[in-house]
């Protein structure tokens, strides 16, 4: 059964590939917004010309006009319409650009929908979202929660540093670490889960540091079976 509607919050899906199209659109749906597919970014740029969107979820890999080129143009950087990436093809030197360019995510395929659908309902919200339609409950379970664990960062460069993670949602970390990290910097993270199991092993970029060592990393290749793991400590400590 299909949550009800919530007011008018628009996605617009940018995907050349019509099945994963629809899959997207079906979940949105499912989350409570509206929303739109189109197969190319030049018909996307046309849709947000029109009628600018609340939020984009676009493809790299598109034919003719690339999801790179369309994060430049003019038009899209002026909009102010948040922009979530998805690539098959994700490289951390292709993350840290789509960043650059003012993405708000970036996601590889096979994208984890749990965590598109945190990222929508963080946009949505800083959207207005009515407090009528509360949060689902999987986008509560994927708040921030507060944690204690041992980090460990090693950046594309060598670069180690250690420190401890105290903020986790579905999408990424926040830590305290022994040297600067510099936003922008891809890094290898080792996070130590007292349950077990294996350390973490992710590949995240740091997207905002304060210059004193604290750090928020977003996660890009962390699976879903990992971020339960993650999640399920963070809850456990509470």
């Amino acid at each position: 059964m299909s949550r009800p509607e919530r007011t008018a919050f628009r996605v617009l899906i940018v995907e050349d590939e019509r099945e994963l199209g629809q899959v997207f659109a079906d979940y949105v749906v499912e989350f409570g917004y509206r929303s739109e597919v189109v197969g190319s970014a030049e018909a996307a740029l046309e849709r947000l010309r029109a009628e600018p969107p609340h939020v984009i979820i676009l493809d790299v890999q598109l034919p003719r006009m690339s999801g790179l080129e369309f994060l430049t143009l003019p038009v899209v950087r002026n909009s102010g319409v948040p922009i979530i990436v998805v690539s098959g093809y994700v490289s951390e030197e292709q993350a840290r650009e789509c960043l650059r360019l003012g993405a708000l995510e970036f996601l590889a395929k096979p994208v984890p929908l749990h965590v598109l659908g945190t990222v929508l309902e963080h946009v949505a919200m800083l959207a207005g979202l009515p407090e009528e339609h509360p949060a689902p409950r999987e986008r509560r379970a994927a708040s921030r929660l507060p944690v204690t664990l041992p980090l460990r960062a090693r950046t594309e460069q060598g670069v180690v540093a250690t420190g401890a993670v105290i903020e986790v949602s579905a999408t990424g970390l926040r830590a305290r670490v022994d040297r600067a990290l510099p936003a922008g910097t891809a890094a290898r993270l080792t996070v130590a889960l007292p349950d077990g199991g294996p350390a973490l092993d992710v590949l995240a970029l740091a997207v905002r540091s304060d210059g004193e060592h604290m750090v928020a990393f977003w996660f890009l290749d962390l699976t879903p079976a990992e971020v339960d793991r993650l999640l399920a400590r963070a809850h456990a400590a509470r």
